[in-house]
């Protein structure tokens, strides 16, 4: 089949793609008026299921039943996928009494799924299916099917799976959200199954896992010379220094902004210590807290750099935007 760049025919092309949206969403909408009992016997398998979710799909299906499992997986719910084909050839061994299989086929005849009904029958595993074929092999097997039927195709032979995977995808999403909320799964929780992202850095990451700590504290007592302050804060390179007593507890602090401003002032620092010039009663964050509570905090006061306490209100520590900006927190 031979095709030319120039014979495009763009116009044509923004009518398919715009009947394909109309139709997918139709598609959709439909779920929601079927939607009822059924849903709810799998949404209760899958809560009692004391093993896994089991998805199975072939071709097109078998992708759309990857992400689902990926979808469970991730939101709280025990799933993996299983291969129809590979199944058959020792997969099977995968799949417990205690499991849920999740099948899904558009016409419910797929021939690699067929093949391994009877065994998961002799199993006892509970068979849910997703299928637009109501009277077929599958939905005849099945404990509960989801009716996933479409009128049509988005493809314009009505062929290519293109509608009955977006609702395939539909269900398996609506049985995620279900059994999340079900579970009472929250923020914290898919932190912890996405600990590589975005949100999995803000609700894990904890202070003391990106402050600096030890000799990398810059920290003076109150009688240090001034001269002696600014060689501790060079060293350090945090752009401040904390002042603190014998027993570590903090005093002060002396920031960049605080020279600036003095300097400006015109004050004669040349026989000025620590705690002459350094600002009382700094904002602290326990080193327990979470990063983000420290960025929420320098955020509200306008600070660059905050000193951080343990448990026994003993500075331990410090932080400045850098270290949350190296470390992804913002």
């Amino acid at each position: 089949m031979g095709f030319h760049v120039e014979n495009f025919d763009a116009g044509q092309a923004l009518a398919l793609a715009r009947k394909t949206f109309e139709i997918e969403a139709a598609a959709v909408r439909t779920l929601a008026d079927r939607v009822g009992d059924e849903f709810l016997q799998a949404a209760r398998l899958m809560l009692a299921c004391s093993g896994h979710v089991v998805v199975m799909g072939m071709g097109k299906s078998g992708h759309i039943g990857r992400k689902i499992a990926a979808t469970l997986a991730s939101t709280g719910t025990p799933a993996v996928f299983v291969h129809p084909g590979e199944a058959s050839h020792g997969d099977l061994g995968m799949i417990t009494t205690r499991d849920v299989v999740l099948a899904i086929s558009n016409s419910g005849e797929s021939e690699e799924l067929i093949a391994i009904l009877p065994v998961l029958s002799r199993l006892g595993v509970s068979l849910v299916a997703i299928t637009g074929g109501l009277q077929s092999t599958l939905a005849k097997h099945a404990r509960v099917t989801l009716d996933s039927s479409v009128a049509t195709e988005a493809c314009p032979l009505n062929l290519a799976p293109t509608a009955s995977t977006t609702a395939q995808l539909a269900l398996g999403d609506a049985l995620a959200v279900a059994l999340l909320d079900a579970r009472g799964f929250k923020e914290e929780d898919f932190a912890r199954s996405h600990p590589g992202g975005a949100l999995g850095r803000k609700l894990l990451t904890h202070v003391s896992d990106v402050m600096r700590s030890g000799g990398a504290v810059p920290q003076v007592r109150p009688g240090t010379p001034f001269t002696e302050l600014m060689r501790e804060m060079s060293a350090k390179g945090l752009g401040a220094s904390a002042v603190v007593d014998e027993g570590g507890h903090v005093l002060g602090i002396f920031t960049d902004g605080d020279l600036r401003r003095l300097v400006e002032a015109g004050v004669d620092l040349r026989n000025s210590t620590a705690g002459d010039v350094m600002h009382a009663h700094p904002h602290t964050v326990r080193a327990d807290s979470l990063a983000v509570e420290a960025v929420a905090l320098m955020e509200q006061h306008s600070i660059t750099s905050v000193l951080v306490l343990d448990q026994a209100g003993v500075l331990c520590g410090a932080l400045n935007t850098n270290d949350l900006m190296r470390a992804k927190v913002i």
